[in-house]
């Protein structure tokens, strides 16, 4: 079926619209499905609105504050994906950055464990993430890449600044190259036999070292959290007034204009005329009344 013109011409199509499409493994496929039955393909929905990367550096440019963004490599569980946006949006992230490719969609189970979060986050969908990455170089950005052979800790590595912090996954971790494109590598001490973190743990580590050195360091007690600003994704238009808008608006103030200058009163004359002869009743003979 792969060889068959209709197919091939359905794919193109589906390019053409911007469909991402990708050859996966059979076991892939049922992962995708749930263990449903298939036929060898499967269609993923994305459960949340994704924007272009200069969208959102754009949308970061003038939030008040250094923007944090969150750059994923290789996580393609989409548990991982759902747990990590919900911590970087609770603890103030303004952006995740996701590859097309190698990386978990944004499907229902990812929404489900980001509990709501991907309502307030904003997730640009990239096709490089290593020319990305650059480009954010280029915006002013710094990149951190959270590694185990990081060569500094991540009590002591600098986090003032536009900063992108990059996960991978957590069995291959950062890939070499995207390691290359980082400006720094950053580890987290452990102390257990156990010898790494999972990726969304890690990750919501290293948010919550950037919000304590920012926006957390003047809390104290019961102290509230300053609002967030989120970036702006879409600039807030008013409608423009249509033509068939604009006849309806002109017939409403008509129509007003109408009743309120339908104000002489009405005068009803309930007196019956004395010259008026009595009506003449007339009965129907094909009733019969009984007792």
């Amino acid at each position: 079926m792969r060889s068959a013109a209709k197919f091939l011409q359905l794919l193109r199509d589906a390019k053409a619209s911007g469909v991402l499409v990708e050859e996966v493994t059979w076991a892939r496929l049922g992962q995708i499905t749930g263990g449903s039955v298939h036929q060898g393909i499967a269609l993923q929905t994305a459960a949340a609105e994704t924007l272009d990367l200069d969208t959102l550096i754009d949308g970061c440019s003038d939030l008040g504050e250094p923007a944090l963004l969150l750059a994923l490599d290789g996580v393609t569980d989409p548990h991982n994906l759902g747990a990590i946006v919900r911590s970087a949006e609770a603890m103030g992230a303004h952006g995740v950055v996701l590859p097309q490719r190698r990386s978990a969609g944004l499907t229902g189970s990812a929404a489900k464990v980001a509990a709501g979060a991907l309502e307030h986050m904003p997730v640009a969908r990239v096709v490089n993430l290593n020319r990305s990455l650059e480009k954010l170089k280029d915006s002013g950005y710094r990149v951190i890449g959270l590694a185990a052979e990081g060569d500094v800790t991540l009590t002591d590595v600098d986090l003032d600044g536009p900063l992108v912090l990059v996960t991978g996954s957590e069995d291959q971790g950062l890939s070499l190259l995207t390691r290359r494109h980082c400006d720094q590598l950053v580890r987290i001490p452990l102390r257990g036999i156990t010898p790494s973190l999972n990726a969304s743990v890690a990750t919501a580590l290293c948010v919550y070292e950037v919000a304590r050195r920012n926006w957390m360091k003047d809390i104290h007690g019961q102290a509230p959290s300053p609002p967030i600003v989120r970036p702006r994704t879409a600039p807030n238009e008013e409608p423009e007034s249509t033509p068939l808008d604009s006849a309806s608006e002109v017939e409403s103030e008509t129509t007003q204009e109408a009743v309120v200058q339908e104000s002489d009163p009405i005068e009803i004359n309930l007196s019956a005329s004395a010259s008026a002869e009595p009506a003449e009743i007339l009965f129907d003979e094909s009733i019969q009344l009984s007792n």
